[in-house]
């Protein structure tokens, strides 16, 4: 009993401390604009076999498990962050982005592999398949707080929500192909409109099942409505599943219905959910890294071939990818050239590369390392230059408020009440205008208002200014109204 124990408090003191070095990485690389996965997968790599040796884990199939896993936490909270009003307009872009371009970059890539390799096609196929998609962590996570254009950035985070599918479709085909097990062309089609309107379909009916659910249940603690979404997002993921359509596109469809539903508690769904996500990140690139052997991934064919098809990636599949997704959609040159660079990979390719081993393929590690190499480069590469490349494209835009936000009042019996937290912008209606001339709910009161640090009592004639954060208590009944006014 006692080595055991000794073992459990030794492994708790590992976590422990790998928890504590992600979250200062994540201070760290937010401080020289990097990525915050690079540090978590230099992390893996360190404590893993290659490096210090602390933890020996290599079993594709449980990081293949947690890494989908991470995968639903992460497009759960980006979907539930996601405007419908934004994302309504370039609908279409950031599903061609998702589908056709994710075709294009993969099939270009896989030309490049077989000339640099020696594959046979559907090998060199499935390595450009692998590394096709962008990732939405990465997406999320580099394009927050930028000030990017709004049709840009709710494009960008469309489509690496949506990409996922067709990636994980192209990738599961390609591989039936390799071990000639393919189940015909018009078949393969029909799977793919299945995987991709099946996923839709069990999105929706999730997220309204969710929504419905979580604004009518009455909890007595808040903490619940976080978990209790969650769960829905799981549910819409093995559904969609177990009926071999897309669980990733029925998540990431889930969530936007709930997240622009009369959503209840939303402050402490989204606080629990920004944290839940960034457990799910540094687990995911922690696990990740520790199927490295640096030995092995920095060799010098390795690092020369993966140095090729990286910028085959970044200057010539992406760029062309986009122009051609876009045709005809009212993006300008500029536009297009950031779409073009914005193209970030993260850890979906990484957990992809994943599924050549569970499948026994011949070229598994080959797949691993230079695709791994290949998200290392654009993430270093991309990652550190998107603030950079959005300035010198003119494409950043003034200072907006900030999201809405509640706060629930749950803990002094108020359930039917709510104060909704916002910052006023440059160009909100709000700003420069007196507190009586703009009309707010009947019920609903400015409890404060903080202005340069200082607090200030709200009286009618008080004109807002820019950046005055405003606390206003309204009942259910009519925040939505007050939503509405304060959107405006």
């Amino acid at each position: 009993m006692l080595p055991e124990l000794l073992d459990s408090n030794l492994f708790i003191l590992i976590i422990s401390i790998i928890l504590i070095f992600s979250i200062l990485g994540v201070q760290f690389t937010a401080r020289v604009n990097a990525p915050s996965l690079i540090f978590f997968i230099a992390l893996g790599m360190l404590f893993g076999t290659g490096g210090l040796d602390i933890v020996n884990f290599r079993d594709p199939e449980i990081a293949q498990l947690i890494g989908m896993m991470a995968l639903v936490i992460i497009l759960f909270d980006g979907g539930i962050k996601t405007n419908w009003g934004t994302i309504r307009p370039v609908a279409v872009p950031a599903i061609s982005l998702a589908t056709l371009g994710v075709v294009i970059t993969s099939f270009i890539l896989g030309v490049a592999a077989k000339m640099l390799f020696g594959l046979s096609w559907p090998e060199s196929l499935l390595m450009g398949a692998l590394v096709g998609s962008t990732d939405a962590a990465a997406v999320f996570a580099m394009l927050s707080g930028k000030n990017i254009t709004n049709r840009l950035e709710a494009t960008l985070e469309g489509e690496s929500g949506a990409n996922d599918p067709m990636a994980v479709f192209l990738t599961t085909t390609l591989i039936s192909f390799v071990q000639l097990e393919n189940s015909g062309f018009f078949r393969t089609i029909g799977q793919f409109f299945w995987q991709m309107g099946g996923g839709f379909l069990i999105g929706i009916l999730i997220g309204k099942l969710a929504s419905k659910a979580l604004y009518k249940i009455k909890l007595d603690s808040s903490g619940l409505y976080p978990l209790l979404a969650f769960a829905f997002a799981f549910l819409a993921y093995s559904s969609a599943s177990l009926l071999n359509a897309s669980g990733l596109l029925a998540v990431y469809v889930a969530a936007i219905l709930i997240g622009n539903s009369g959503l209840k508690q939303r402050n402490s769904i989204l606080r629990f959910n920004e944290g839940f996500s960034w457990i799910a990140q540094i687990g995911m690139f922690f696990i990740l890294g520790l199927f490295v052997v640096p030995s092995d991934l920095f060799t010098l064919t390795t690092v020369i071939n993966g140095l090729i098809l990286s910028i085959v990636l970044m200057f010539i599949a992406r760029p062309i990818a986009s122009f051609i997704s876009v045709i005809g959609m009212k993006f300008n040159l500029k536009e297009k050239l950031f779409i073009s660079w914005a193209g970030l990979r993260g850890a979906v390719p990484i957990v992809l590369a994943i599924f050549p081993m569970l499948a026994g393929l011949e070229h598994s590690q080959l797949y691993f390392n230079v695709i791994f190499f290949v998200v290392l480069t654009s993430t270093v590469l991309q990652g550190t230059t998107i603030s950079l490349a959005a300035r010198k494209l003119n494409l950043v835009k003034p200072g907006q408020s900030n999201p809405i936000q509640t706060m629930d009042l749950l803990s002094v019996g108020k359930k039917e009440l709510e104060i909704v937290e916002y910052k006023i912008g440059r160009d909100t209606q709000l700003n420069g205008k007196r507190i009586q001339d703009i009309g707010f709910p009947k019920s609903t009161n400015i409890i404060l208002i903080i202005r340069d640090g200082e607090t200030i009592s709200p009286h009618g004639r008080l004109i807002f200014q820019e950046e005055d954060e405003l606390y206003v208590l309204t009942p259910d009944s009519e925040r939505e109204t007050l939503e509405e006014l304060l959107k405006e």
